[in-house]
C-alpha cells in the first residue's frame, strides 16, 4: 500500500522504511545544528533548549453529521451557557495574569532590593572585597537556581516565551509549552532569573505566563483531575483555545507593564495570526481586568505592606513636566536618533542571531554544557556591573536635589559607592539598580546635569552587549526590558550631544531613544507607542514617538528581519508568513504535491484502517465513494485520525461492507470526539487491544467525515493557496483534478508544503535565481537568495 509522506502527525513510527527523511527546519541554521533524527513524521523544532516533534492545530470545524446533529440539538441556554463561560475564562486570565504580574514584580523588587542593601552596606564599610563576594554569589546562586528548574524540570519555560506563543497563534503545536510545569518553572525561574542581575527582562515570560494560564482554562476539563463538566466540553477544541491564548498574551504585557490598551495591540500585531472583532472585545476585557487587579493590589502596597517594593516596576515613570513643549526645529535631532535607533536595532538582532547559534551548538552537549553557558553569563555579569563603576569619578551632590544625596540603598539617581560624602557616583546608580529603577532614572525629567557622557557610553556598551549575550540561556528571560534600557541610554546620549540644537529634556530623550530600538529591533510600531505612552502617563509624546518608530522601523527593515521572526526561524517552526515569496506564483499545488496518496473508502475494513494507522503519521485521510455507495468514484469528505482512534475504541462495527444505519447520537457524543488538552491522555493506535474477528469487520465512516473540507483545483498557484491556507487556518488543503476522468482527489497541502525548503527541494533550480522582494506593507527592500530561506 502506497503511503504519501506527510509532517502533520499524532505519533511517530521511526521504523518504516518507505516514509521519507524529516525536513528538519525552515532555517539553514537548524538544518546545520540540529542532529538528524529518524522522526519520519512531523517536524522538529527547538523549544526552549531541547529539540521536540512538533505538529499542526485544527482549526477547522470538522461539519460531519456528528457535529450538525450536536448543534441542531442544542437550546439557547446552551449557547447562552458557552458565551458567558468564555467570558468568564477571560475574566480569569485577567485576574491570574495581573495577580502573577505583580506577585513577580513584588518578589523581584524584594530580592534584588535585599542583595543590593546588603551589597550597599558593606560598601559603606569600605568593605570592598566582601561586597563583590556576597555580591557575585548572590547572582550566581540565582542564577543556577533558575537554570537549574528549567533544565531538569521545563525546557520549554526558557527564554522569553514569545516566538513558541506567536507560532502557537499560527498553527504549530509544539509539545509542553502550555503546560502547568512549564507555568510554574516560568514563574519561578523569571523571578530568580531577573533578580540575579542578568539583563534580561520579565514582559516575554509574562506573555507566555498569560499564555498558559488561557491554555490550562481551555482544556476543556480534566479526566485525570476529575474535572469532566459538561460546558467545559465547549473548549475541546483548538478554535477556542486560541481565542483564549490570545487573550491570555494580551494580558501578559498588560502585566508587564500595566498597559491594557498595549497589551492589546501587541497580541493583534506581534503575535497573533488569526482575528476578529469579538476576539477584540475579550482581548481588551481581559486586559482591563488586568489593570483594575494592579490598581488594586498597587493601593495595598502604598500603605508600606510590600516591603521594598519601590518606584520601579507597575509604578508609572515620571519622565516629563507636565507641560511638554517641542517645536519644529526639535524633530531634526528626533529623526536622526530614529535612523540610529534602526541601524542599531537591527545590529541588535544581527549580533543575537550570532549569539544564539553559538549557544545552540553548547546546549545541545547536555544539561551540563548549560548549566556552565549559565554560570559564565553569570560571573561575567556580575563582574561588569560590579567593576565598571569604579572607572567613573565621583561627581558632588547637586543642591536643588529632589531626592535625598547620596541615596542609600537600593534606588535613586544619586548611588553613594565608593564616592565621599556628598558625592555620588552617576554610574552606579545605573549598574547598581534593578533594571526597572534604572529606567525610572533614565526618564525622570530635570535630571540634565545628572549623568556623565562618559558614563552613559559606557552604560550603553555594556548593556547593549549584555543584553544580547544574557538572552539564551537555558532560563526565562525577555528581550523587552534589556532593549528599553538600552534605548534609554543611547537616547540621553544623543540629548546629550544635540543640547545645543534642541530644547528638548534629556528624559524625554531617554522615551524616543527606548522607542527608536524598540522599533529597531522588534519592528511593532503601534502596540509600542501605546505602550510607551501607557508607561509614561504622558500623551504629549505622541506625535515625536510615532515619527521616530516610523523611521527606526523604516530603516531597520533594509538590514534584518524584526527579532521574534528571527527566533521563530532560529527555533525551525514551520511558521506561515503573511506574505508569498515571488516564485510561489511560478508554481501551481499540483507542483509541490507529492505522492502517492492513502485514501479510505466510505464503509472501510477494519484491519485496513489499523494497519494504515500503525504504518503511516498522516493526521488527515481523504474519504472516497466507490460503486455501490456512489455511481462514480466521488471524494465524500476528510477524517481526522483521532477521530478514527476513536471509532475504533468504541468498537461499533459492520459485518459486512454495508451502511451501519445506527443513529450516531445515540451511539456517539461530541465529548468523544473532543480534542483533548495537553493535560489529557491522547489515545494512540498502540493502545488498542482488537482481535482477529474484528480486524475482519467493517466500520461506516460517513457520519464522522467532514463532508466539508476546503478544495483547491490542481491548477491554483501556490502563492494563492498559501494565503487561503494561513487566513483561514487550515491544517489539510485537498487538492482536486482539473479533469472529472482522474480519481477525485490528488493530495493534500499541509504546513509542510508550503515551506521553503521543502518547495525549492522539489524544484532546486528556483534556487540558482535570485528574486527582487518588494513589499511596502514592511518595507523591505533587500534582495535574497532563496537558497538561505
Amino acid at each position: 500500500m502506497a503511503i504519501k509522506g506527510r509532517r502533520e502527525s499524532d505519533n511517530n513510527n521511526d521504523d518504516n522504511d518507505d516514509m521519507e527523511a524529516p525536513l528538519l527546519a525552515s532555517d539553514s541554521f537548524v538544518v546545520d545544528l540540529l542532529p538528524t533524527y529518524s522522526n519520519t513524521t512531523s517536524q522538529v523544532a527547538l523549544v526552549g533548549a531541547e529539540v521536540c516533534p512538533i505538529e499542526s492545530l485544527d482549526y477547522e470545524l470538522v461539519e460531519n453529521d456528528l457535529f450538525k446533529q450536536d448543534w441542531r440539538s442544542r437550546s439557547r441556554s446552551h449557547i447562552f451557557q458557552y458565551v458567558v463561560l468564555k467570558w468568564a475564562f477571560c475574566f480569569l486570565i485577567g485576574v491570574l495574569a495581573g495577580g502573577t504580574g505583580f506577585l513577580t514584580n513584588l518578589a523581584i523588587e524584594n530580592v534584588a532590593g535585599a542583595k543590593f542593601v546588603v551589597t550597599s552596606n558593606m560598601m559603606l564599610a569600605k568593605r570592598y572585597e566582601l561586597a563583590f563576594a556576597v555580591f557575585a554569589a548572590s547572582n550566581f546562586m540565582l542564577t543556577m537556581f533558575a537554570a537549574g528548574i528549567t533544565v531538569f524540570f521545563a525546557p520549554e519555560a526558557a527564554g522569553s516565551g514569545i516566538p513558541e506563543v506567536k507560532a502557537y497563534l499560527n498553527g504549530v503545536d509544539a509539545p509542553g509549552i502550555f503546560s502547568l510545569r512549564t507555568l510554574v518553572v516560568k514563574v519561578i525561574g523569571t523571578i530568580a532569573a531577573v533578580s540575579s542581575s542578568l539583563h534580561i527582562g520579565k514582559a516575554g515570560p509574562l506573555v507566555h505566563t498569560g499564555a498558559c494560564f488561557a491554555s490550562i482554562l481551555g482544556q476543556g476539563g480534566s479526566r485525570r483531575h476529575h474535572l469532566t463538566c459538561k460546558w467545559f466540553r465547549y473548549f475541546k477544541n483548538d478554535r477556542d483555545r486560541r481565542d483564549l491564548v490570545t487573550c491570555g498574551a494580551g494580558a501578559g504585557i498588560a502585566a508587564a507593564f500595566r498597559a491594557p490598551v498595549g497589551g492589546v495591540l501587541f497580541a493583534l500585531e506581534a503575535v497573533s495570526s488569526w482575528w476578529r472583532i469579538s476576539l477584540l472585545w475579550r482581548a481588551f476585557f481581559t486586559t482591563a481586568v488586568v489593570a483594575v487587579v494592579l490598581r488594586a493590589l498597587i493601593d495595598v502596597c502604598k500603605s508600606g505592606k510590600c516591603g521594598l517594593f519601590g518606584k520601579g516596576g507597575l509604578i508609572m515613570f515620571d519622565v516629563t513636566s507636565e507641560n511638554t513643549a517641542y517645536h519644529f526645529g526639535d524633530l531634526p535631532p528626533v529623526i536622526i536618533l530614529g535612523v540610529i535607533g534602526g541601524i542599531l536595532g537591527s545590529l541588535y538582532n544581527f549580533l543575537l542571531d550570532k549569539a544564539l547559534r553559538l549557544y545552540t551548538r553548547i546546549n545541545e552537549k547536555g544539561k551540563v554544557y548549560k548549566l556552565l553557558l549559565a554560570a559564565t553569563l553569570s560571573i561575567c555579569t556580575s563582574c561588569c556591573i560590579f567593576c565598571l563603576p569604579w572607572l567613573a569619578t565621583c561627581k558632588p551632590c547637586p543642591a536643588d536635589a529632589a531626592e535625598a544625596c547620596p541615596s542609600i540603598g537600593r534606588s535613586g539617581n544619586f548611588k553613594k559607592y565608593q564616592c565621599p560624602p556628598g558625592h555620588y557616583n552617576d554610574l552606579a546608580s545605573l549598574f547598581f539598580n534593578t533594571n526597572d529603577d534604572t529606567i525610572r532614572n533614565l526618564y525622570s525629567a530635570g535630571t540634565d546635569d545628572v549623568f556623565q557622557p562618559s558614563s552613559i557610553i559606557t552604560f550603553f556598551v555594556a548593556s547593549y552587549f549584555l543584553g544580547i549575550l544574557s538572552y539564551g540561556i537555558a532560563a526565562p528571560s525577555g528581550l523587552f526590558v534589556p532593549v528599553i534600557l538600552t534605548g534609554a541610554t543611547y537616547g540621553r546620549l544623543i540629548g546629550m550631544l544635540m543640547g545645543s540644537y534642541s530644547n528638548l529634556d534629556h528624559g524625554l530623550f531617554a522615551v524616543l531613544g527606548s522607542a527608536s530600538l524598540l522599533g529597531g529591533s522588534m519592528r511593532i510600531t503601534v502596540s509600542v507607542c501605546i505602550m510607551l505612552l501607557e508607561l509614561t502617563d504622558n500623551l504629549l509624546l505622541l506625535p515625536l514617538v510615532m515619527l521616530v518608530l516610523l523611521i527606526s522601523k523604516t530603516v531597520a527593515d533594509v538590514f534584518t528581519e524584526n527579532v521574534y521572526d528571527l527566533l521563530v526561524k532560529l527555533k525551525g517552526f514551520p511558521y506561515l508568513e503573511t506574505h508569498a515569496e515571488p516564485y510561489m506564483r511560478q508554481l501551481t499545488v499540483a507542483d509541490v504535491v507529492t505522492g502517492p496518496l492513502q485514501v479510505f473508502n466510505g464503509v472501510e475494513k477494519v484491519g485496513n484502517i489499523v494497519h494504515v494507522l500503525r504504518t503511516t503519521g498522516h493526521n488527515g485521510f481523504p474519504v472516497v465513494d466507490e460503486p455501490p455507495f456512489s455511481d462514480s468514484s466521488v471524494l465524500y469528505g476528510l477524517i481526522l485520525r483521532a477521530h478514527l482512534i476513536v471509532l475504533l475504541k468504541k468498537k461499533k462495527f459492520v459485518h459486512s461492507c454495508t451502511l451501519s444505519g445506527f443513529d450516531t447520537s445515540k451511539q456517539f457524543c461530541a465529548d468523544d470526539f473532543g480534542k483533548r488538552g495537553s493535560m489529557g491522555n491522547n489515545e494512540s493506535i498502540e493502545d488498542l487491544k482488537l482481535s482477529e474477528e474484528e480486524m475482519e469487520m467493517y466500520v461506516d465512516l460517513h457520519p464522522f467525515t467532514n463532508t466539508s473540507p476546503y478544495t483547491v483545483v490542481e491548477t491554483m498557484s501556490l502563492a494563492k493557496a498559501l494565503i487561503l491556507f494561513r487566513e483561514v487556518g487550515l491544517r489539510h488543503l485537498l487538492v482536486i483534478p482539473k479533469s472529472t476522468s482522474r480519481a477525485p482527489v490528488v493530495g493534500i497541502l499541509t504546513r509542510h508544503d508550503f515551506m521553503p525548503e521543502h518547495i525549492l527541494g522539489l524544484h532546486p533550480f528556483l534556487s540558482n535565481k535570485r528574486w527582487q522582494r518588494l513589499r511596502l506593507g514592511e518595507f523591505d527592500f533587500t534582495k535574497s537568495t532563496l537558497s538561505v530561506y
